[in-house]
């Protein structure tokens, strides 16, 4: 059997930087164990899958450890392949995943993700969430997935020491940091060790729960953002209400196939 695959570097414009997402398109679905071990195999933070459907495309997505709710950076992925590699012709690509309708659209270079904004709740602190760093943070939101940690400066955001353990004891997705940014509106990180992925590159799902919260803080609707991971990566947001804008760039990296009598 043979399956296209496609990896591409997500929220840059340069290669080996923003986020690497592997894409296989599929004509149907394969059995769920199969596509877990494809994204194992692969070994990036996410493997995505989609499948064409009467109204767009059903897509998932894959963590080496586990298939999970909501990816930007591997639907954004996706869309650059599907724009750029398969001759989809239209503007605009709708998604349906275990999070609902999604939409992508294409502006030249520029991939726009319509993403349902993440409802965040301001929490008191506890010793399970004091234990995840080497320092204390300023607030801290509890959302859907993740976990929202509020810093002092950019300075804390590069130097924090997370304690992985303790991260991927919490139950909870993953651990965003952010503060305001200097040459961007805010920064971030973001960390799931209990996925699989100590530290994410460039996480555009975090920027459902971001969005607002800066949004609200700053008074302003449009923002830029970078997350400051190794490799980095650059977004543009907007605040919808119920909705968010997550925009990015993309780059390919390599196209092949998968070949195996064993699936």
């Amino acid at each position: 059997m043979r399956f296209p695959l496609f990896q591409v570097d997500a929220f840059t414009d340069k290669l080996f930087s923003g986020n690497p997402a592997a894409v296989i398109p599929l004509i149907r679905w394969l059995r769920d164990e199969i596509l877990q071990k494809i994204a194992m195999e692969n070994n990036l933070s996410e493997t995505a899958y989609f499948v064409k459907t009467a109204k767009g495309f059903h897509i998932r997505w894959f963590t080496p450890k586990a298939e999970v709710d909501l990816c930007g950076h591997a639907t954004l992925a996706s869309a650059f392949v599907l724009f750029n590699e398969l001759g989809y012709k239209k503007s605009v690509i709708f998604f349906y995943s275990r999070s609902g309708e999604l939409s992508v659209t294409k502006n030249k270079n520029w991939l726009t993700l319509n993403f349902p904004a993440d409802k965040i709740k301001k929490i008191t602190f506890s010793r399970k969430y004091l234990n995840c760093f080497d320092l204390k943070p300023l607030e801290i939101y509890h959302g859907k997935e993740d976990v929202l940690f509020i810093l002092k400066n950019k300075k804390q955001i590069e130097t924090i020491k997370p304690d992985f353990e303790k991260i991927s004891q919490l139950g909870m997705r993953g651990v965003i940091i952010t503060t305001k940014g200097s040459d961007t509106d805010f920064v971030s990180r973001y960390f799931a060790p209990a996925y699989g992925i100590n530290e994410d590159p460039a996480t555009g799902s975090a920027h459902t729960a971001l969005t607002p919260y800066w949004s609200n803080r700053l008074n302003k609707t449009f923002m830029t953002a970078r997350q400051l991971s190794e490799r980095g990566a650059f977004f543009k947001c907007r605040h919808l209400g119920e909705r968010v804008e997550i925009s990015g760039q993309g780059v390919l990296f390599m196209k092949g196939e998968i070949v195996t009598n064993k699936l």
